[in-house]
């Protein structure tokens, strides 16, 4: 069956682990992807996090020239320790000269950390935390109160601020995915983005002036994964839960964020079946924000990874020390990303489901109750999967592989009543990120009116 002439299908399913299913199943696992998720060392986590607190502080308008403390020694030491992991990763100062504002008590050159590991294509999977840390003034019950509305009254920029979990533990586990994906000698299709962003405590402001200069020079960028405070298994309420993380998106519910985030668990928990990954349909928790909001901002999909229970008595104060995390559970998080990140890298990219007006391709053809869908071609694709769901579902409920087409039909079937979408898959079963058929918004035409 060649391309262009498409394929008709019937509805017919079988159930395998508790997802319907037909044609051929994708739950076989690249066996490099798995040796590179093994690689992943609680002990290579510790060190890092245990330097990063030798800094005292990390606080974006703390010392740029004091031997071993301060946020230019911390950020010297990252470029070095990722210059560390070989030639093949190219590590450079992403720089911006902010000018006082906000809780920028002062102009201050801040610079993000990126270090990039070529692809055979221009499109980025970014994995991200960030390095800066800031200390509150007050108890706890001010730190707890802390929100975008309410103004926290902050330390000095040199108080102690060692900001282990916040974000030490976000950088730990960008730089131990750098290590080991740089000395991999896999050769991925997407670039591979490993990013420790500055100014976050500061308005996400090192992660926005990145993504806008991205944004304008039409970077293009299919995925953020961001990692703040995920190093920590037990909350200040004393639960303890060391096999989840909770990953945060923003909407609508298809939206290429939701995608994004629905990709991260279909694919993170094949190759680590022992961790949860708990999807939680918002753009981060109540009042808070990170990193990948930024990238959201300007258009970039993105998710925000977080532990399951935070323990609030330690953010933002000089008690976010080594002792207050868990290196294995900050490992079992690390290979969670490191297996989404390296099978999206390796997989073609989405397919393109909208025409170039941006309507999108499907409709009831032949019969007018027919679903009938269709995509362009994505390069190194050797066969596409159908998802679908009803439309009251939260998740993709079946799915279908059709074969090297880019044409689909499934016979009286509404397209009213159910969800669509499609993603493209290499010949060793590495799959895209879904593009879901996303009903056009109608356009609201004025009313005329006569005089009165």
């Amino acid at each position: 069956m060649n391309r262009a002439a498409g394929i008709m299908l019937a509805l017919t399913f079988v159930t395998v682990s508790g997802r319907t299913m037909s044609g051929q199943s994708s739950s076989e696992l690249d066996p490099r992807i798995a040796a590179l998720v093994s690689q992943v060392s609680e002990d290579r986590l510790s060190a890092v996090l245990k330097k990063l607190q030798t800094f005292g502080t990390r606080n974006t308008m703390s010392s740029v020239d004091t031997p071993g403390r301060g946020i230019g020694a911390a950020r010297q030491w990252i470029f070095d320790e990722l210059r560390s992991y070989g030639p093949a990763i190219h590590v450079s100062y992403d720089t911006y000269r902010i000018a006082k504002q906000g809780r920028i008590t002062r102009d201050v050159e801040a610079r993000n950390v990126m270090a990039v590991l070529p692809g055979r294509s221009p499109r980025r999977i970014y994995i991200s935390g960030h390095y800066d840390t800031v200390a509150v003034m007050g108890g706890q019950s001010e730190r707890n109160a802390g929100t975008r509305t309410q103004a926290l009254t902050l330390a000095s920029p040199d108080s102690t601020a060692p900001g282990v979990n916040d974000d030490g533990s976000g950088v730990a586990l960008t730089m131990e995915l750098a290590r080991i994906v740089s000395q991999s000698g896999i050769e991925f299709d997407a670039t591979l983005v490993f990013m420790c962003h500055v100014a976050e405590e500061q308005g996400l402001m090192g992660a926005k002036l990145h993504a806008q200069k991205a944004a304008k020079e039409h970077v293009s960028i299919d995925a953020v994964l961001n990692n703040d405070i995920v190093g920590n298994d037990r909350g200040g309420n004393g639960i303890i839960d060391g096999a989840s993380i909770r990953v945060y998106s923003e909407g609508p519910e298809d939206s290429p964020s939701r995608e994004l985030a629905r990709f991260v668990q279909r694919w993170g928990m094949r190759y680590v079946p022992s961790h949860n990954v708990r999807l939680i349909a918002r753009p981060d928790r109540f009042s808070r924000g990170g990193d990948h909001t930024a990238y959201n901002q300007y258009g970039f999909p993105a998710v925000g990874f977080r532990e399951s229970r935070e323990n609030f008595a330690r953010q933002h104060d000089p008690a976010d020390t080594f002792e207050g995390v868990s290196p294995a559970y900050l490992a079992q998080n690390a290979r969670v990303n490191l297996a989404a990140a390296a099978t999206l890298a390796l997989a073609p990219a989405r397919p393109v489901v909208v025409t170039d007006r941006a309507q999108p391709t499907i409709d009831r053809a032949p019969s007018g109750y027919d679903a009938h869908l269709r995509w362009k071609v994505s390069a190194g694709a050797s066969a596409y999967r159908v998802f679908w769901r009803e439309a009251w579902g939260a998740d993709w409920q079946h799915e279908m592989l059709v074969g090297n087409v880019t044409e689909v039909t499934f016979p009286n079937t509404l397209i009213d009543d159910l969800v669509f979408g499609v993603a493209a898959v290499d010949a060793a079963g590495h799959e895209s990120v879904v593009s879901p058929y996303i009903a056009s918004a109608r356009d609201e035409d004025e009313v005329k009116t006569l005089p009165q």
